[in-house]
């Protein structure tokens, strides 16, 4: 049976510390030994936290129910964020139906929102939402998610997550403080912010406000639009090794649009279309962007 959940800082050793900084809170292990192994990684002594772990897992037989809760102690104090996502990765894929999967996806998503990838960063969260959705973690999860979407451009997304960590804030002070600074951006605009011309009151019937600027416009090309986001960052890893400044849109439907450059002229855009279709192949296409 999981006990209560513990304080962020117990949880963020060694390579999490650095990464999801002194706010995650998960549940608290319940094991003798990984206790001990945790308590040596945060004073000091990584190595010797480190080593029980490490004999603890050659140990177990994969079907113990402490073994998952070793490969989350091992994620805790792994020495890269590699070993860290792995151990996760292991925990959600193997043991999904048990009491640490929804602790792995919230690290999982802190993990992906540190290293800058918000298509993962969703990915992990809605996965979260959707398996687990009475996970008390889940706020958490969705706090990075949101920020992600907005980095996706996917603004209504992004606020409704926004305001589920708002919701789910509690009695954390600090917590609802930082979703409030991103809350803003969510809220209805102000009608004052809107009328910024009247009618003009002069007996000149002549004076007239000047038309604001026409938009700009840009041009794109759109190599490849899923629902998948894995085949999502397979794509942006193969386009920016080619050399193309690839990004990811994500519309209503829930379509992830992997998108090429910002062209003035559509026939700057053509020709990248043509030589995107050399080298990645299948059907790129010109659209346009506001």
């Amino acid at each position: 049976m999981r006990v209560g959940r513990s304080d962020g800082r117990t949880v963020g050793l060694i390579v999490l510390a650095a990464l999801f900084g002194p706010t995650v809170r998960l549940s608290a292990q319940t094991d003798s030994r990984l206790i001990e192994a945790l308590r040596l990684a945060q004073s000091g002594q990584v190595d010797s936290g480190r080593a029980i772990v490490r004999r603890l897992l050659a140990t177990l037989l994969p079907g113990d129910s402490v073994f998952p809760q070793a490969l989350l102690a091992a994620a805790k104090i792994a020495p890269d964020a590699q070993t860290v996502a792995s151990n996760l990765n292991r925990i959600v894929v193997e043991y999904g139906a048990g009491p640490w999967a929804d602790d792995a996806l919230l690290l999982l998503t802190e993990l992906y929102f540190a290293q800058r990838d918000p298509v993962q960063t969703v990915q992990a969260a809605e996965r979260l939402n959707r398996d687990y959705p009475d996970s008390p973690l889940r706020p958490r999860a969705n706090f990075s998610a949101a920020r992600a979407y907005f980095e996706l451009k996917n603004e209504a997304r992004g606020c409704e997550l926004i305001q589920n960590a708002l919701d789910g804030a509690g009695e954390d002070v600090e917590f609802k403080n930082q979703v409030s600074f991103y809350s803003a951006r969510c809220s209805p605009k102000s009608t004052a912010t809107t009328t910024t011309t009247s009618t003009p009151t002069s007996s000149d019937t002549s004076a007239k406000v000047p038309p604001p600027p026409p938009a700009a416009h840009a041009y794109a090309i759109q190599v490849l639009a899923v629902k998948s986001a894995a085949h999502v960052d397979d794509m942006l890893t193969r386009l920016k090794v080619m050399g193309f400044d690839a990004r990811v849109v994500r519309d209503s439907t829930g379509f992830f649009k992997v998108r090429v450059g910002r062209y003035a002229t559509r026939e700057e855009a053509q020709r990248a279309q043509a030589r995107l279709k050399q080298k990645v192949g299948g059907q790129p296409f010109v659209v346009d962007e506001p």
